[in-house]
């Protein structure tokens, strides 16, 4: 099965940063795809990510808006 973070970064750009401008569908997308990046790989990185975007979504939710912008990907997957 493929992680929804290698699906997440095949989308077009413009898809991504409509799905993380939006409040409550980017924290479901940060927590979504941040859950499938830590099963598929593992890091620690990624699940403390995935802690704190939990209960500071929105701040996340903006930073990972301008590291899409930039980087095509979330910070830390």
């Amino acid at each position: 099965m493929a992680s929804l973070n290698n699906a997440f970064k095949s989308l077009p750009r413009l898809i991504q940063l409509l799905l993380l401008i939006i409040p409550g569908v980017g924290w479901i997308t940060e927590v979504v795809v941040r859950l499938s990046a830590f099963i598929h790989g593992k890091a620690m990185n990624q699940l403390i990510i995935l802690i704190l975007s939990i209960p500071f979504g929105l701040i996340i939710q903006y930073v990972d808006f301008v590291w899409v912008l930039l980087y095509k990907k979330l910070i830390l997957t």
